[in-house]
């Protein structure tokens, strides 16, 4: 494994820390690691990343280790990853961070929708990094090629494997897209139809590993897949939830963030991720175990600012309060500027009090409303009820006078009978 630390920089974890977490990573994709190498400068180099010097050092490392693939900490150049494949040799492969989040994707996804979003991950990935990657690309695939005999209109240079490459390529893209767009598609009707059901929405977020699946089978009672491994869950799962006040609340499990997580990831899992854009609120799962659980928490909440989802009202859960010990690893402090609840997914402790928690901060978002229900639309009062926060309840001769607090994109259900206070 190999990184450079900018010197003047201020990343989220330090060189090692991210180093660690690669090591994570390639053990989650199936790799053994033997071997990490650090190189501090002002800037990466153009052609290899890294120096020359440490270039060649990187080359009687991987003699002596017997290593067979070099992962990279952050995202490279294609020209970087094609000079640095031509210094090592065959027999060695180069790949990055995104390149081997992509292969755990790739591992983990479970269903279509899943498997499709990788791929289309994995092909704008690669499709910038055809050019020279292998000999084979240079051939002719027109003219005389392949033992054609030519003729009026064939005669020519024809078409190199690289372009039909890249065609092919692009039209696979295109064509995922479209299969996305249905599914994108498909997931709004079923949003649209838990909106119709009124119940409310919380989306689970947090860093990968966090415990967020486990979150949700203790909440809900569910059998979502966990296990102790980065990515191990990719599909969005909703379940419903009972809660304190016997209220029903949806909660949808999401694919976990991590830092530098990879632009195309972010783009390709578009539709997974409309589900924490349409919520009502989030969960917020934190490892509060980890050594680097304020880098993590950093990591979640720029990744939420960049889907323009920091806005919505959230709850944190600091879960694997089991694993905590009051003398040598006690709760760490954090500058927290939302609720927070200390919980154990495993043992289940906390979660009455998280639960308490998600409520209250539902209610505080609410917005206010005094209105005179006719009678005869008694759905709107039973609306109220299951949506909303009935504070107070007359009933009259002209009808039943509420005052309460209720979700904003309800409020026009209401505007005709509102009262002006």
């Amino acid at each position: 494994m190999v990184a450079v630390a900018l010197r003047g920089s201020r990343p989220l974890l330090t060189a090692e820390d991210s180093l660690d977490e690669l090591a994570r990573l390639a053990e989650t994709a199936g790799l053994a690691v033997v071997g990490q190498a650090i190189q501090r400068l002002d800037h990466p180099y153009a052609a290899t990343y890294i120096g020359p010097g440490k270039l060649e050092e990187l080359k009687i490392l991987l003699q002596d280790l017997g290593a067979g693939v070099v992962i990279f900490d952050d995202v490279l150049l294609p020209r970087q990853q094609r000079e640095l494949e031509q210094s090592f040799g065959e027999e060695i492969r180069v790949i990055d961070r995104t390149a081997l989040i992509l292969d755990i994707f790739a591992q983990h996804a479970q269903t279509r929708e899943g498997k499709l979003q990788v791929e289309l991950a994995q092909l704008e990935y690669r499709l910038p990094r055809l050019t020279r990657m292998w000999t084979h690309l240079a051939r002719q695939a027109g003219g005389r090629a392949g033992g054609a005999s030519g003729g009026v209109g064939l005669r020519g240079p024809g078409e190199t494997q690289l372009e039909t490459d890249r065609r092919e390529i692009s039209r696979r893209i295109s064509h995922i897209r479209n299969q996305l767009e249905a599914v994108r598609a498909r997931r709004q009707r079923h949003r649209a139809k838990r909106q119709q059901t009124e119940l409310k929405h919380v989306a689970i977020v947090g860093y990968t590993n966090a415990g967020k699946s486990t979150i949700l089978n203790q909440l809900s009672g569910a059998d979502v897949h966990t296990e102790d491994m980065l990515f191990a869950t990719l599909d969005p799962t909703t379940r419903k939830v009972a809660m304190s006040g016997g209220r029903e609340v949806l909660f949808t499990d999401t694919v976990g963030f991590i830092q530098k997580l990879p632009p195309e990831i972010v783009a390709a899992f578009r539709a997974t991720l409309e589900e924490i854009t349409e919520a009502d609120m989030l969960l917020h799962v934190v490892d509060i175990t980890h050594p680097n659980v304020a880098a993590q928490i950093d990591a979640v909440e720029d990744t939420l600012a960049e889907l323009e989802v920091d806005h919505l009202p959230m709850v944190v859960a600091l879960n694997k309060a089991d694993l905590l010990d009051a003398n040598l690893n006690p709760v760490p402090i954090l500058d927290l500027q939302r609720p927070a609840v200390l919980v154990s997914a495993v043992t289940g402790q906390g979660i009455e009090g998280l639960l308490t928690a998600i409520e209250a901060t539902m209610v505080l978002y609410l917005h206010p409303l005094h209105v005179l229900l006719p009678y005869k639309r008694g759905e709107l009062v039973s609306l109220l009820h299951e949506r909303g926060q009935v504070d107070e309840e007359r009933h009259g001769a002209d009808g039943i006078e509420i005052y309460g607090r209720l979700p904003g994109r309800l409020m026009s259900y209401f505007e005709p009978y509102e009262i002006k206070d």
